[in-house]
């Protein structure tokens, strides 16, 4: 890549950064991305989607499969960062395939949700953000939220997608699992169990150091993209993708 649009690259993205932190409302586009994701970037992106998936399924490690790659289609980090969560290995598509329960196996049953990767994916579909249908079957975005969380616009409305959802699935309890050290959890849940009882919903919220741990082991079915989680947990549910197949027709998804 040209020294030049590395360094448009670099002020862009700090720029981005300091915006965020002092003015995000929306869970969206960051600046560069209508011209990282256009049109003419997709035969590139989808040349090192089909490489790396393919590095994968003959056990190369994620991330120097990533880095090979993307040095070879001159990606950026957030190119790069987008083709990594939609790729992953046959294997992994699979097996995770094989743990996934459909909707009517939740009724009368308990959710775990990792909360943050749900409410996060969600709010960036209803925004406009770039949302990514992985090669195993869930919808992943490339916002993420930087060890604080930040209340958007979309927050709440993305709360009553989640609780309509459950209600219609006959889901008897939410229960969504926070990640402690990230600051403003703690806000977070009391909106969650605010929300939920102001529209009668039985949903409750947790703050744990590592939902990662609890949700790769507990016997409920969960609700997560993270591939690591799926790896390990026993049952999941893809929640996020039909929530936005269902009910955000405006999401930006991108097909790699």
């Amino acid at each position: 890549r040209s020294s030049l649009e590395t360094e448009d690259d670099f002020w862009a993205a700090l720029c981005h950064f300091f915006h965020v932190a002092r003015h995000q409302t929306h869970r969206g586009l960051a600046p560069q991305d209508e011209r990282l994701f256009a049109a003419r970037q997709l035969p590139a992106l989808r040349a090192a989607s089909h490489d790396l998936c393919w590095l994968l399924d003959r056990g190369y490690a994620a991330r120097s499969a990533l880095e090979l790659a993307g040095n070879r289609y001159s990606l950026t980090s957030r190119q790069r960062m987008a083709v990594s969560r939609y790729a992953c290995s046959r294997d992994d598509a699979q097996r995770r395939q094989q743990l996934r329960v459909e909707p009517a196996q939740l009724r009368g049953q308990e959710l775990w949700l990792d909360g943050y990767n749900v409410l996060t994916l969600l709010e960036s579909a209803m925004a406009g953000g770039i949302v990514l249908p992985g090669r195993d079957g869930c919808c992943r975005d490339i916002a993420g939220i930087h060890r604080r969380y930040r209340k958007m616009n979309e927050t709440l409305s993305a709360l009553q997608l989640v609780g309509e959802t459950a209600q219609a699935w006959g889901v008897s309890c939410c229960r969504w699992w926070l990640d402690k050290p990230v600051s403003n959890s703690g806000r977070l849940k009391t909106l969650i169990i605010e929300t939920a009882s102001a529209a009668g919903w039985k949903m409750e919220a947790e703050l744990t150091f590592s939902p990662d741990h609890v949700l790769s082991h507990t016997g409920q079915i969960i609700a997560t993209s993270d591939g690591i989680v799926l790896d390990h947990c026993q049952r999941w549910v893809n929640l996020a993708r039909l929530i936005i197949a269902e009910r955000i027709p405006q999401a930006r998804l991108l097909d790699l």
